[in-house]
């Protein structure tokens, strides 16, 4: 057993022969961890989105073989939060905007997909116009949700709200089918 004198001591800590691993560790080690927090993010972006992707589509598809009944809102919100598994708080967080377009007379939608504020209280939806038959209709869904590390590189370059929340936009296009 070494016990710890003055001699000893000294000896410790003049000792380099650890210095050589230390430093470039040091330097590269937040490096690595930044990678990793990244990557996280990534993955999880891609799972939410993938799944926002995968609810819209299955409503879509119900939407388009329907059998003549009118889809409202509210159930197209439900068929969509079904269809996914990770979105939590899928009634809560996601927003729904139904926009008829007409080609012969065309007017770009609006750009920025309505999402929900968490800072602002509940508010009806944006525009949900069911269509007539044979028009063409575009479906938004705007999904809220926290990033996993906030102050990581992914997450700090992200738009979010006074809330923090980042937002997932995914949108369908279909024809209504005649009655």
């Amino acid at each position: 057993m070494m016990r710890f004198t003055p001699k000893n001591i000294r000896r410790f800590l003049r000792d380099e022969s650890g210095s050589v691993v230390t430093i470039p560790f040091v330097i590269w080690l937040p490096v690595f961890l930044g990678v990793i927090v990244a990557g996280m993010e990534i993955g999880a972006l891609s799972v939410r989105h993938t799944q926002l992707e995968r609810g819209l589509d299955l409503a879509v598809r119900e939407v388009r073989l329907g059998t003549g009944e009118n889809m409202d809102h509210d159930t197209i919100k439900t068929m969509i939060c079904e269809n996914t598994t990770l979105l939590s708080d899928c009634d809560q967080m996601l927003r729904l905007e139904m926009i008829p377009l007409s080609l012969r007379e065309w007017t770009e939608p609006a750009r920025e997909a309505d999402c929900y504020d968490s800072a602002e209280p509940v508010r009806p939806a944006r525009q949900f116009d069911p269509g007539q038959p044979n028009e063409l209709m575009l479906l938004r869904a705007c999904y809220k949700y926290k990033p996993i590390t906030p102050a990581g590189s992914v997450a700090a370059a992200m738009p979010k709200d006074a809330e923090g929340y980042a937002a997932i936009v995914s949108f369908s296009a279909f024809v209504q089918e005649p009655y």
